[in-house]
């Protein structure tokens, strides 16, 4: 079979009360892998992830120090603005949330800026990272996350398009205004809700 698959059951709504297929999307057990540049290759001893900003004090953490931190599992879709679209795989990491309860967020921060190792940034409302079940996921279906899909770890946003969370996390910056990442800058739209086709600018 085809990268396109149609024999996949597709429940009526997901766990936030939304199609579970977003429209223009087809339903794939495959998953694809589309990057922008080269797969980074980042052993965890190397990986660390930082905040700077709109922040009180820069923080760092490295694969220890990350790994020590509340760990959530969650199960969701992935949505690519490719139209296609996989079911109810397990992302186990930190949840946004709770990595931001260690951070000391200044009140004029309302944006976050990701930053990927090989340059990749993407930008989402900070409201937005709090309250979407956004998660830096290091495991993948109970097994580390491959290299060619984000690992060691990558944001993933499974109520946006997923462009919106970079692959080899290294850092967020807290801004004041929005600031669009690359995608965003060519032509890829601002706000990428999979529910309303928010593909393109």
């Amino acid at each position: 079979m085809g990268l396109f698959e149609t024999k996949i059951e597709v429940k009526d709504v997901n766990a936030f009360g939304k199609p579970k297929l977003p429209p223009g999307q087809t339903p794939t057990s495959k998953f694809p892998v589309l990057t922008y540049g080269e797969t980074q290759k980042i052993r965890r001893e190397d990986w660390s992830l930082a905040v700077w900003g709109l922040v009180e004090e820069e923080q760092r953490w490295t694969w220890d120090d990350f790994m020590k931190l509340p760990q959530t599992k969650i199960r969701a879709d992935f949505h690519c603005v490719t139209h296609w679209s996989r079911f109810d795989d397990e992302w186990e990491g930190v949840l946004f949330r709770d990595l931001i309860r260690q951070i000391k967020v200044k009140p004029e921060a309302k944006f976050v800026l990701q930053h990927a190792y090989g340059g990749y940034t993407t930008n989402l409302p900070l409201q937005w990272m709090i309250e979407e079940d956004v998660i830096l996921a290091h495991t993948f279906n109970g097994e580390p996350l491959p290299e060619e899909h984000g690992g060691p770890v990558r944001v993933f946003t499974p109520r946006r398009y997923a462009w919106k969370g970079a692959k080899w996390i290294r850092g967020f910056e807290f801004l004041a205004k929005d600031r669009p990442g690359f995608w965003e800058m060519n032509g890829y739209s601002n706000t990428a809700d999979p529910w309303k086709e928010e593909r393109f600018w």
